[in-house]
């Protein structure tokens, strides 16, 4: 099925990140980085009109040598956007990194509101690579390559102890109403949220309750990764998670591409409802609609896919959607459109039908239509030749 999508070009804007504040209100983030490339770093946001065409609300412009707002989350109810934007790199070396940034859209301007320290190491290629609200945007998640909290929203107090994920690379995050689950390089962590009735915030770490690693389906030898993970809406008991891997290469073969999949499993054993491939490349984005009706996912070859919940039955896949591969994915609240974004300066709206999924064939009923049509022209031909031999003797 053909959808309606409009790219737009930005002038000199990378874009990173990206939330809607409402069904029709697009936030996005980008720039050039700490860099001194030039390009400046901003938080910008644009009404979208029912035929994709889009109109500048306001824009915030970051502070000479800060970064570009490398994640982003949104709470539509209080027109709140928190962004992971690391300090210039003088803070960052003396451990005082204001990495997470709440701003307020009051009257169509963007005003920064509060910060908080959550990245100490002094790293100065670390960054907020996570920024996760849940569902009833009390709690906030962000993290960046090895170290992840917990905040209280909108406080931005902590709610326990910082973790630090030492033998693998944080990825994503995801709230159930009970649980935290951290995608890492190696496994899902599953952390049981803190009592939301105590007094004080713990000062001891979450609770680990249990990992979930990579897939059986995957071979030892093969160099597996979560990418991304994502609670259902309405069923916490399960997780899509989104995987690369790089199968083994073979003898005097090339080096074998890296390769994409979407796995739902199950939260409490780990183990693999429903697995499908979706490209020889990578994934780098992902996303699912409120709703739980509809996945999307943008691969390294610049493709962006929208995929039913239900069996990850495909639904559209948009070739070269930008000219790099895509960084960011969001839908709208209401599901009826979908956003991507790039490092190539664009981003791309895309109308989402409410009613395509009915309309959609999967491969597997193809293919049963296609067997009984040529069953039903080989009976055909034969009452055909039958009828010729009866009439000519």
């Amino acid at each position: 099925m053909r959808v309606q999508h409009t790219p737009h070009a930005l002038e000199t804007f990378p874009v990173y990140s990206s939330a809607f504040l409402s069904p029709t209100r697009l936030a996005i983030g980008g720039g050039g980085g700490a860099s001194r490339s030039g390009v400046k770093n901003k938080i910008r946001v644009y009404d979208v009109s029912p035929d994709r065409s889009i109109s500048l609300v306001d824009e915030f412009e970051l502070g000479k040598d800060e970064d570009a707002p490398m994640s982003m989350a949104a709470h539509p109810e209080t027109n709140t956007l928190i962004c992971g934007v690391n300090s210039v790199e003088e803070q960052i070396e003396k451990g005082l990194n204001e990495n997470c940034r709440v701003y307020m859209l009051k009257e169509d301007k963007l005003l920064p509101s509060k910060t908080a320290r959550t990245l100490t190491n002094k790293d100065l290629e670390d960054y907020q690579r996570v920024t996760t609200l849940s569902l009833d945007g009390t709690l906030l998640a962000v993290a960046g390559t090895h170290d992840i909290s917990l905040l209280s929203f909108p406080s931005l107090e902590p709610l326990a102890a910082s973790l630090n994920i030492k033998d693998a690379e944080i990825y994503d995050a995801a709230f159930s109403p009970d649980t935290l689950v951290v995608a890492t390089s190696a496994n899902l962590l599953v952390y049981a949220l803190p009592d939301a009735s105590a007094q004080k915030p713990s000062t001891s770490p979450l609770v680990l309750q249990h990992k979930v690693p990579i897939p059986h389906y995957f071979d030892a030898t093969q160099k597996s990764s979560y990418r991304a993970v994502r609670f259902h809406p309405h069923d916490s008991t399960v997780l899509f998670a989104l995987l690369n891997t790089i199968p083994q290469r073979a003898q005097k073969s090339k080096v074998p591409a890296r390769q994409a999949y979407m796995a739902l499993i199950s939260l409490k054993t780990g183990d693999v409802i429903t697995m499908r491939k979706l490209a020889d490349k990578g994934s780098t984005c992902f996303d699912i609609s409120a709703n739980g009706e509809l996945l999307a996912y943008g691969t390294s070859d610049c493709t962006i896919g929208i995929m039913e919940t239900k069996g990850l039955t495909m639904l559209v896949t948009v070739l070269k959607a930008h000219d790099f591969p895509p960084t960011t994915l969001r839908f709208n609240p209401t599901a009826s459109l979908l956003v991507s974004g790039s490092a190539d300066n664009s981003i791309r709206i895309m109308s989402v039908p409410s009613k395509w999924s009915r309309s959609v064939v999967s491969r597997g009923k193809l293919l049963a239509i296609a067997m009984i049509a040529v069953l039903l022209a080989y009976l055909f031909q034969h009452l055909f030749n039958e009828l010729k031999l009866i009439s000519t003797s």
